[in-house]
């Protein structure tokens, strides 16, 4: 990647603008490819969310995440470039296409400004293959013509651009333009203004498969657990909502990150007209500066209504000897999977209380140093799925998932996030979510199912996960 060090937003005039991005043109014919043209300016402190709002259309691609408690949140819509792969390649393909993007990249502004240059925003569905006609493609990566972060007090606007030979240069330009200027003069009261509809209701509720089929699944996965087919497998509910108007996915977005500080609240649209939204409480694995971190999350047990109450929850689960077994399978699972690309996980597998506003977890950080020649992408192929998320060992639990869900996963459990052009980034685990769709909505929910496990219990507990979606789409 070409990295020019200038600062946009003092340029003189559309003018210059326009002679740059004649240059980048010039560089497409020179090397027969076209260029991805991003340019990063800093600008005076914005939700991003509100700037995703702003400009929001159901027929365009768009992708959002924010975590409140790491103060980072990140906006970006339409697509100036994407790759849709599929198969037990996918992620290397992937890897291979944001290297070729790169090797055709121009980043414009201050190189030590964060999340400079083009960011490659991705949705792996839970399975390598999908089905025709399914809204997501097994992968979805691209760059968005607009993106906008803010993190620890700053705020970055980033536009980017393809430029081949023939391409209109005067379109290109005033879409640049016009986009540096609505980010520098952003207008809140437009948003203040409009209209809100009545409070919308849910008129239906039915769930995948029929009320019964979850819990003889569990019944018979047990038998197969017993029967040493596998240690662990993790099945998962979905409840089919329809409304009497349609759901605004970015209205869900601002309920579940105001609620949830703690998980990633995130959106991803396929411009088709379907949303996978929700706040996930799991970090698969993320990479800065020469480290990686991954999440170990099992073993769920409900929050208390006064603190004696939540401090017995708590306990109890840190107690449980089913639950410290599951969380255990899932932390052997993913040290052994990190140590097979050279990564030595550091320290012991000591769980802690994760509480979150209606369940709490047992959760250990585990961290490594990034060797030399690993990538993100690679950590995610390796780690994905979790047990957490898949079963134990996965080569004969993972398969037999769709023995016993009557549903399309689709991105539910699947890796979501995002990398730079530093090959830094960050993916969580697209759990605690629902796939929108205009007037319906389909809420996910799963629980591991080991030795001891008991079928009403795991009832319970989706219940109990279902519930905090199920407020937040209201």
């Amino acid at each position: 990647m070409d990295t020019i060090q200038l600062d946009p937003s003092k340029a003189k005039s559309y003018e210059a603008l326009h002679a740059f991005l004649q240059g980048c043109q010039f560089k497409a014919v020179e090397k027969g490819h076209a260029q991805l043209v991003s340019i990063a300016a800093e600008s005076s402190i914005l939700d991003p969310l509100a700037v995703l709002e702003s400009i929001y259309e159901e027929r365009q691609q768009h992708f959002y995440i924010e975590r409140r408690r790491d103060d980072l949140a990140i906006a970006g819509a339409e697509a100036a470039v994407s790759y849709s792969p599929a198969g037990s390649e996918r992620f290397a393909s992937v890897k291979d296409w944001i290297a070729e993007t790169l090797d055709n990249a121009i980043a414009v502004g201050d190189a030590n400004l964060p999340f400079f240059g083009p960011h490659f925003f991705c949705g792996f569905t839970f399975f390598d293959e999908v089905e025709h006609g399914t809204p997501f493609p097994a992968s979805s990566v691209f760059v968005p013509r607009w993106q906008v972060v803010s993190s620890k007090g700053r705020c970055v606007a980033i536009a980017n651009a393809t430029i081949a030979a023939g391409d209109d240069i005067e379109a290109v330009a005033k879409r640049i333009w016009n986009a540096n200027t609505k980010f520098r003069t952003f207008d809140y009261t437009e948003e203040e203004a409009r209209s809100k509809g009545e409070r919308l209701k849910v008129l239906e509720t039915r769930e995948c498969g029929g009320e019964n089929a979850f819990q003889e699944s569990v019944g018979r996965a047990l038998e197969r657990i017993e029967a040493g087919e596998f240690q662990k497998i993790v099945l998962a509910r979905a409840l089919d909502l329809k409304a009497d108007q349609a759901f605004h996915p970015l209205e869900i977005l601002n309920t579940l990150r105001e609620r949830y500080e703690d998980c990633y609240a995130f959106s991803i649209a396929n411009g088709l007209g379907q949303s996978f939204i929700g706040a996930s409480p799991e970090r698969l694995v993320s990479v800065s500066q020469g480290r990686v971190n991954v999440d170990v999350l099992a073993g769920t047990a409900p929050r208390g209504k006064t603190a004696s109450e939540d401090a017995r929850f708590g306990a109890g689960l840190l107690e449980s000897e089913k639950d410290r077994r599951e969380h255990k399978i899932v932390h052997e699972s993913v040290c052994r999977r990190l140590q097979s690309l050279g990564l030595q996980a550091e320290g012991a597998c000591n769980p802690v209380l994760k509480k979150l506003q209606n369940v709490q977890h047992l959760f250990v950080d585990v961290e490594a140093e990034l060797p030399a020649g690993i990538h993100l992408l690679d950590l995610v192929a390796e780690l994905h799925p979790t047990p957490a998320v898949g079963g134990m060992p996965r080569e004969a639990a993972v398969p037999r998932i769709k023995d016993h869900e009557s549903f399309d996963r689709g991105l539910y459990a699947g890796p979501i996030g995002w990398l730079n052009a530093k090959g830094e980034g960050e993916f969580l685990v697209g759990i605690r979510s629902a796939l929108v769709d205009g007037d319906t909505a389909r809420l996910y929910a799963g629980v591991g199912v080991v030795e001891g496990s008991v079928p009403e219990r795991e009832h319970l507990e989706t219940n109990l996960k279902f519930q905090a979606l199920k407020e937040n789409l209201l």
